[in-house]
């Protein structure tokens, strides 16, 4: 038997494996599940950010407290991992009162939600996500039981149907969306308390870190927050799954505080870079600067060019893309930005659209003639 020499690779791994070895396998203990689930703020004083929803939030609730009456129907929009869950489950809390869950996709006849309101008991808080996803006769009978707590139940088809009202409890509806623009008028206006949730900034996620690090007993140092909290993308839920990921990484490693190094290295095998960027989102721009030449380009030979569906290079790889300024989205397809090129490191060529600024956005004319010329030009 042959024996070839020991590779960087060999001597970097075989620690490791003699570290498992020796460790045994442990078993999640309740009281560490309970831990994990206490990430979850469970109050406003805890929840960290967002301070104009939770200021304007905890005055609905106490002054509802106040009156002895159940909270106005509350609705929570924005992006997705920015805490509408959460807030849902503390505006139970703060009211004390039990929390039915449900989604909008789960409502597709007017039937269901009549069975979901039926059960509820009085001051009961009912949270339906993604709500705009709900169907549109499930809707049009949650109108009246927002408004007046009572539905009409239709018994029969045709001349012999009948309107059955069936009264309800008061409770309390709190929407969520990530699409606030899908919800019809009607519905949106019968909510008394509307909240938007920002991204955070860099220092509020490492608050919601150090938090997070408390609970599950982690020993990081300041620069290791500022590292998971910069690759974040100013999204909570994105900041505690990288920091599970950094313990798994330290835990392997037997590394007992974990430092900016530690956490640079543990996420650098992640493929999350210094902006938050993953492997799809640096694909894009790979293909978009190296094989278009910056664009612009149309989202499907985007998505053919990355190995990706059109959904999801537009759903999950451009959001974060555009809001950090690296990639721009025109009527003639995607451009890459100069930031773009500067962190891939390449020189931002002069004029490397190959055109005017202006020419990117269509014709400099009031020709419809000409505009329509374009426009079949370009699709």
């Amino acid at each position: 038997m042959v024996i070839g020499a020991l590779t960087q690779h060999d001597l970097w791994i075989a620690p490791v494996a003699q570290r498992l070895q020796r460790q045994p396998v442990r078993v999640l203990e309740p009281e560490e599940r309970t831990i994990e689930a206490a990430l979850r703020p469970k109050n406003l004083h805890d929840f960290v950010g967002q301070h104009r929803v939770r200021k304007q939030l905890s005055l609905v609730l106490q002054a509802s407290r106040m009156r002895g009456r159940t909270a106005d129907h509350v609705l929570f929009s924005g992006p997705p991992g920015l805490g509408k869950t959460t807030l849902a489950m503390i505006v139970a809390a703060e009211m004390n009162a039990p929390l039915r869950i449900s989604s909008g996709p789960a409502i597709q006849h007017a039937g269901d939600l009549a069975a979901i309101l039926s059960s509820l008991s009085e001051g009961e808080v009912l949270f339906l996500d993604e709500i705009h996803r709900m169907s549109r006769p499930a809707e049009e009978m949650l109108y009246m039981a927002m408004e007046d707590f009572r539905v009409d139940i239709v018994v029969g088809k045709g001349a012999g149907a009948t309107a059955i009202p069936l009264e309800l409890p008061a409770f309390t509806l709190v929407g969520a969306t990530t699409r606030a623009g899908l919800l019809p008028g009607p519905l949106r206006d019968r909510f008394g308390f509307t909240g938007h949730l920002e991204f955070y900034s860099v220092e509020e996620l490492e608050l919601v870190l150090r938090r997070s690090a408390g609970l599950l007993d982690l020993k990081v140092n300041s620069a290791g927050f500022s590292e998971i909290a910069g690759r974040s993308r100013g999204t909570p839920r994105i900041a505690n799954r990288l920091l599970r990921r950094v313990r798994d990484w330290a835990l392997v490693h037997g590394i007992e505080q974990i430092d900016a190094r530690s956490a640079s290295a543990a996420l650098d095998m992640y493929e999350v870079d210094k902006r938050g960027l993953d492997r799809l989102d640096r694909s894009v721009l790979e293909a978009l600067i190296t094989k278009f030449g910056g664009g612009p380009v149309g989202l499907s030979t985007l998505a053919i060019a990355v190995g990706e569906e059109p959904e999801t290079v537009e759903t999950v790889a451009e959001p974060y893309l555009v809001r950090e300024g690296l990639l721009g989205r025109t009527p003639r397809g995607r451009i890459a930005m100069a930031p773009a090129w500067t962190h891939l490191g390449l020189a931002v060529p002069d004029g490397v659209f190959g055109q005017d600024t202006l020419d990117l956005f269509g014709p400099d004319t009031e020709d419809e003639e000409s505009a329509a010329d374009w426009i079949s030009n370009t699709q």
